[in-house]
């Protein structure tokens, strides 16, 4: 044929295939209804070119009407009689010898040719713009805290939607978009838990892993798996956080990751031992976690989530065991090597470990040397928006109010205006 335009033809690019795209998925749609079918691009050729196109056998028929929701016939096919698919309720009185199809066939028809509203089309370039915004989150969140984190996580995430509802892309492009939206339910569980809402937090966290397993990512789930652990561990769900550990544990083994993943699993097992008083598992754990820091640089690919991990983590973890052991003047020695260690980069957590080594100076009696690390997370504070950070000011605040010294007193006042002002 010459000239004119095959309904096959038609149909094929109304349903916005190529040739070679619709043999692709011609052989998918045959997997999912378990039919040993499948065609060439010369096939499908000859199926657009001639008419009447050469009959497919049943198995690519099944496949074809399923594919286009119409019976064969509608198709430009000449359908022998007891090919012929008929349209009839499947569960009603009538005995179809037939196989019945399950809807009006002429509505169908007219359906299938109006052409579809165009669509905005998303590509790699697109994509690589919102990698680069999403990757962005973490620095935000480290340099400046969870709270303008959150206000561009929320941006990103409202631009993968709509792209996911309303554009066309390929399965690659599809893939990317439902990785990244997984990514950004993942931080909105972190800012859950920075912000002190852990029902949102653990909400985000489900979210974050069902998107995560639809995707088949292992590393995205265990990144995930870590900050429930944290979640868990704050709502008082301990055997939670322990059953978030294992799972990890489990992942992280059947894809072989690196040492650093492993490290941080190895954290997560230790704050959940910490927490419910098992300081011989915290040991153990601790011991993974130096096992681990001593051969993460023979890694080659370090997910973006696991980065701001490092041997000042494993000294932060080993303060917190001395300090559940009620042993302040084991941990203080950890704690100084933790805020000399951390990086720049991390300015939100380099404040948290200060308050933390202020306050076991504190306990220790040490008022001075508590106000001066103190005075210092007031200077950063003044640029980090974090709920958390905030909270731990004020405790050392409420702590510092026992002592009358001139320092102490200078201190609470520095913290009395960087609280009201956090807070307006």
């Amino acid at each position: 044929m010459t000239g004119r335009e095959t309904m096959m033809a038609r149909l094929r690019k109304v349903a916005g295939y190529t040739q070679e795209s619709f043999v692709r998925a011609f052989v998918g749609e045959a997997a999912r209804l378990g039919l040993n079918a499948s065609i060439s691009v010369r096939q499908l050729r000859r199926w657009e070119r001639e008419t009447p196109p050469p009959l497919p056998h049943p198995g690519q028929q099944a496949v074809l009407e399923v594919m286009f929701g119409l019976p064969l016939a509608d198709m430009g096919f000449d359908v022998p009689v007891h090919q012929v698919t008929v349209s009839a309720p499947i569960s009603g009185p009538e005995d179809v010898k037939r196989r019945a199809f399950v809807a009006d066939t002429g509505a169908l028809a007219v359906c299938a040719l109006v052409p579809a509203r165009p669509r905005l089309s998303v590509g790699a370039a697109d994509t690589a713009r919102l990698r680069a915004r999403l990757d962005g989150l973490y620095r935000t969140d480290h340099m400046v805290g969870s709270v303008p984190a959150g206000v561009e996580a929320r941006r990103i995430e409202t631009e993968v939607v709509g792209a996911l509802g309303t554009a066309s892309y390929t399965g690659r492009i599809g893939r990317e978009l439902h990785t990244m939206l997984a990514e950004l339910h993942g931080h909105r569980a972190w800012y859950g838990y920075d912000g002190g809402h852990m029902e949102a937090g653990r909400a985000a966290c489900m979210e974050a892993l069902a998107v995560a397993q639809l995707v088949d990512d292992p590393l995205l789930q265990i990144s995930v798996l870590e900050t429930l652990v944290l979640l868990a561990i704050k709502a008082g769900r301990t055997w939670e956080a322990a059953s978030a550990v294992e799972s990890a544990h489990r992942l992280a083994n059947r894809v072989g990751a690196g040492h650093t993943v492993h490290l941080v699993i190895a954290l997560r097992d230790a704050n959940v031992a910490i927490h419910s008083g098992d300081l011989s598992g915290a040991r153990r754990a601790l011991s993974r976690a130096v096992h681990h820091q001593g051969r993460v640089d023979g890694d080659s690919d370090v997910p973006s989530w696991a980065r701001f991990v490092g041997p000042f983590e494993v000294d932060y973890a080993t303060a917190d065991m001395y300090l559940r052991a009620e042993r302040p003047e084991r941990a203080l020695p950890f704690l100084r090597a933790a805020v000399r260690g951390i990086g720049s980069g991390l300015a939100r957590n380099s404040a948290s470990y200060r308050i933390k080594l202020a306050s076991v100076l504190l306990a220790t009696g040490e008022v001075d040397e508590a106000c001066a690390e103190m005075t210092t997370v007031l200077d950063a504070c003044e640029s980090i928006s974090s709920p958390r950070l905030l909270g731990k000011i004020g405790q050392f605040q409420h702590a510092i109010g026992r002592f009358d010294s001139v320092q102490a007193h200078e201190c609470r006042d520095r913290i009395r205006g960087t609280v009201q002002k956090g807070r307006t």
